[in-house]
């Protein structure tokens, strides 16, 4: 590990970042043409349009919920109908203060990062390059061996499933787990290799292919995987492949670098239910990579969604790849959340499903849900992330509304 500079106090987060696998805010539902969306300048709607049945009124009611009732500094949510964007904000953009959240502020994506991932390697896979059942030792000679694994036994489909049996490293790095621990590690940088060894310290959880668990681990090595095939670095791929063709200006892995350019609402940790928060916007993401360090804005994620799903950045039995799912162990089932390749699919109270990943990490939450075309969907960003967060049942059902009554 090796420190960049110490530029800021802070404080951090608890183990369920990075995650979101288990409620719709994980889900929520990752080369193309030109933009769907609306120019930058113009595409923020400030009149109460309606999109038949949730109206701009209804979308700021639910996410005033959210501050008011959850205790979340600031919020902003968008309504994607086409190239229609409704876009309303809550709460503030800095504790003690009346400054507004910005329309278009920048923001830590966490998990939804995954996603991204996902779409180079099914973009490698259909250029012949490399292929779902390769393993990661056919890649990775010796970088996962030991206490009982063994990379000879998992494909890259398992990474990007969940169904490795590879343990999640975020749960063993106290710079992301304890307030302590977060101010000493605050300006860490970390190596993905080392992420992968604290993950390989604990034994597999199942044999590969036979079992279901969210491992950030299993994303680190999908990134390494994607150098190893490319010569490139996974964010470059990313860059080349999805942010570039879609248009998407401001989208980028921020590697070490622990700034969030402006503008941007500060954001805040609780590392417990009755702890204080804690201001964490500047902080080195490497403990993120490809399993969760891409900066966005609303807008850029917006258009991620509906170039991905709309089939714009793979060809349609990569896309039917991706969207073959299995389910998810525990809570998430009765929600009826299932994995696919670096995307979850969720039961809507309507019927139907949405398609998504949201991403949780040091201060930032958003949540994700778009239909099966990628037309209509919602996206909701928060700058705060409380203790309680894993039980994210109001924005939930804030996703679920918006989409089931967007048509």
């Amino acid at each position: 590990m090796t420190q960049t500079p110490n530029s800021a106090p802070g404080a951090g987060p608890r183990p369920a970042l990075l995650r979101r696998g288990r409620s719709l805010i994980a889900v929520t539902a990752a080369l193309a043409l030109a933009p769907l969306a609306m120019p930058l300048s113009t595409a923020w709607a400030d009149s109460d349009k309606r999109s038949s049945g949730y109206t701009k009124a209804d979308l700021q009611r639910d996410l005033d919920a959210l501050t008011a009732e959850d205790g979340v500094v600031g919020a902003q949510a968008t309504l994607v109908k086409g190239e229609d964007r409704i876009g309303v904000r809550s709460g503030t953009a800095e504790l003690g203060t009346e400054r507004p959240m910005p329309k278009q502020g920048f923001f830590r994506m966490g998990s939804n990062t995954k996603t991204f991932v996902s779409t180079v390697i099914l973009q490698l896979v259909g250029e012949g390059r490399m292929r779902l059942d390769d393993t990661v030792e056919d890649w990775l000679p010796g970088v996962v061996k030991g206490n009982g694994h063994d990379g000879g036994r998992i494909t890259v489909r398992h990474l990007l499933q969940h169904t490795s049996g590879l343990p999640d490293y975020a749960g063993s790095m106290p710079g992301i787990t304890t307030a302590d621990g977060f101010q000493k590690d605050r300006y860490t940088a970390f190596e993905p290799r080392e992420l992968v060894a604290l993950g390989l310290k604990t034994p597999p959880l199942f044999a590969p292919g036979h079992g279901w668990s969210y491992s950030n681990t299993g994303y680190i090595l999908a990134g390494m995987v994607i150098e190893k095939v490319t010569g490139n670095h996974w964010s470059h791929e990313v860059r080349s492949r999805i942010a570039k063709p879609l248009g998407l200006k401001h989208t980028y892995s921020p590697g070490s670098d622990p700034a969030l350019p402006g503008p941007h609402a500060r954001a805040y940790m609780q590392f417990g239910e009755k702890a204080p928060l804690v201001e964490a916007t500047r902080l080195n993401m490497s403990w993120g990579d490809s399993a969760g360090d891409l900066i966005t804005t609303p807008h850029d994620l917006a258009r991620f969604w509906q170039g991905l799903l709309g089939g714009e950045l793979l060809k349609p039995r990569l896309l039917a790849e991706m969207r073959k799912t299995v389910p998810t162990p525990g809570g998430s089932e009765a929600s009826g959340v299932r994995a696919g390749l670096g995307i979850f699919k969720t039961s809507l109270s309507c019927g139907g499903s949405g398609w998504g990943h949201g991403g949780t990490t040091l201060g930032h939450l958003n949540g994700n849900a778009f239909t099966d075309d990628g037309r209509r969907g919602v996206i909701t960003l928060r700058s705060t992330n409380l203790a309680h967060m894993d039980r994210d049942v109001r924005n939930d059902r804030l996703l679920d509304k918006a989409l089931c009554k967007t048509r």
